[in-house]
């Protein structure tokens, strides 16, 4: 399975505007997390998931999704390639990342809010979550 954007979509009338995204299933979704990265270290990374899928959505401000599949979890090259999918409040998707990915996290505006929905137990995180150096892959000069 590759990472995917869940297109939504808004709708505004004299009373405000609702956001969706319709077509995304809470069926696998165990736990949720809001992130908000400081301004002094606006980027989260690297987090690897055997496991775990992630789904981001944007509540405010907005980001830069990095992220590489894993090619060998106990030493994974430094030459994958990265792709990056920005999300901004103004839209309305979600970005699945599914398991077997790492992913950084990178504020693109101070005060934004991301949403993560994960699809793995919190009691089974331990076994499940990868850390790599913020270093490890580098995106441009963002990284």
């Amino acid at each position: 399975m590759k990472p995917k954007i869940i297109q939504g979509g808004s709708f505004s009338d004299h009373r405000g505007t609702i956001s969706y995204v319709n077509d995304f299933s809470f069926a696998a979704i165990e736990r949720f997390y809001i992130i908000s990265n400081s301004d002094e270290n606006p980027i989260r990374a690297w987090q690897g998931h055997k496991l775990d899928a992630k789904n981001f959505y944007c509540l405010s401000g907005s980001f830069k999704i990095h992220f590489v599949k894993i090619d060998n979890w106990e030493q994974p090259s430094k030459d994958l390639v990265v792709e990056s999918i920005a999300v901004t409040a103004s839209e309305s998707k979600i970005v699945h990342i599914p398991a077997g990915y790492a992913n950084a996290i990178q504020s693109l505006e101070s005060d934004s809010k991301l949403m993560s929905f994960s699809t793995l137990p919190l009691s089974n995180v331990q076994e499940d979550d990868v850390r790599f150096d913020a270093d490890y892959w580098v995106v441009g000069s963002e990284l």
